[in-house]
């Protein structure tokens, strides 16, 4: 997290609440009010998933204050930068915390899981477990498939579901995670399967967004509905060959 984003963030909440000593004296009537709750909201979820969220709002309101009344800092420049440094470096502590924790959870998780009746491992390391069979044909890494999917992390919570949106999607096999390059190939046209997905072979230690922390292990319900025929024109839900599958997107 770089100093200039802390502080720009600290800015922006402090605007809503600088010149109110309580949330009974903010008026939320006028767009432009809704807005700037709307921006100290976000602003303030950003910082607490980072680990601000021990900011002292008052400071921040007195901070807006003193700046646009053009009045003297309290403190001097040396001082900021070395508090920016201190959150910063507490923030990546955290982080990292964080990231070693969700690492073993998942690995305990996947022993665990891998001794369950039904569970086959691959040697990849990919999990997976046959919901419903079928004898449709089989997609090559070159095709493009129309599937079905609900993916959530191991405490259930879901993040992202085309089931729930009530469309399927179509995707190429070659531009996903590499769980899911290896899962599809395994699958026949009509069957669904469940997939356990380890770090590695989906996200790593990177976060494609706050609903996938990094280093989690990701578990797919997918179905596969049909390979598309190359010689058709791609329909506009096609995902581009590009697509990585996210949060908000393709297993």
């Amino acid at each position: 997290m770089k100093q200039h984003r802390l502080a720009a963030a600290m800015a922006l909440v402090g605007l809503v609440l600088a010149g109110c000593d309580s949330q009974t004296s903010v008026e939320l009537k006028t767009p432009a009010q809704k807005a700037s709750y709307g921006i100290g909201l976000n602003m303030g979820k950003s910082l607490s998933q980072e680990g601000m969220d021990d900011l002292d709002s008052k400071a921040v309101a007195q901070g807006i204050e003193d700046a646009i009344g053009k009045k003297d800092q309290k403190l001097k420049d040396e001082e900021l930068v070395e508090a920016f440094a201190f959150l910063q470096k507490r923030a990546e502590e955290r982080m990292t915390a964080m990231n070693e924790e969700s690492a073993k959870a998942g690995k305990k998780f996947l022993e665990e899981n891998g001794k369950r009746e039904g569970v086959v491992t691959t040697s990849s390391g990919l999990q997976y477990e046959v919901v419903k069979k079928a004898d449709g044909a089989q997609p090559k890494p070159s095709d493009v498939v129309t599937v079905h999917y609900e993916g959530k992390l191991i405490d259930g919570s879901v993040f992202d579901s085309s089931i729930q949106r009530g469309s399927p999607i179509d995707l190429p096999v070659n531009g996903v995670i590499p769980g899911w390059v290896e899962g599809l190939q395994l699958m026949h046209v009509g069957e669904k399967y469940k997939f356990y997905i380890p770090s590695d072979l989906a996200y790593g230690a990177q976060s494609p967004s706050p609903a996938i922390p990094a280093n989690s292990v990701l578990v797919f319900d997918l179905e596969l509905i049909g390979i598309k025929d190359p010689s058709a024109e791609p329909s506009p839900e096609q995902a581009s060959p590009e697509e990585k599958p996210d949060a908000d997107a393709k297993g």
